[in-house]
């Protein structure tokens, strides 16, 4: 990949995503890993509606977050998302959670590319990969 092409998600913490503790409930982590992948989809000048209507689907197939310090309501997160690889039919997006620069998590989603009309494995088109990795 030559280009390092981030989505970048402000998000401030409503109470609704806190738990019993008073802290973000960990499970809401991925909610907010997905919403950078949607605005790194965005960086790269594809929205997931675009990829969609390319018969294209990504479905995480493994997801692994480790949890540093928490975030509490009405803390303003930054959510930053990266592509870390696309190899084959499948690719990685590493994200890191953080508030006032403290890292609250980090993680990564592994996704499996798919056609959305027979659900099995396809490669991206060739300017599709481009697209994602910068190289177009």
């Amino acid at each position: 990949m030559t280009a390092t092409r981030q989505g970048i998600v402000h998000y401030r913490v409503p109470y609704a995503d806190t738990d019993q503790m008073g802290v973000v409930y960990y499970g809401n982590y991925l909610t907010y890993f997905e919403r950078s992948r949607n605005e790194l989809m965005r960086a790269c000048g594809l929205t997931y509606k675009e990829f969609e209507a390319k018969k294209l689907m990504l479905p995480v197939v493994h997801a692994s977050i480790d949890y540093k310090n928490p975030a509490r309501y009405d803390d303003e997160l930054e959510i930053v998302a990266e592509l870390a690889w696309l190899r084959g039919v499948r690719m990685q997006v590493n994200c890191r959670v953080t508030c006032k620069e403290v890292l609250l998590a980090e993680g990564y989603t592994i996704h499996a590319i798919i056609s959305s009309e027979t659900r099995k494995p396809v490669r991206l088109p060739e300017d599709v990969q481009d697209v994602l990795t910068g190289n177009g």
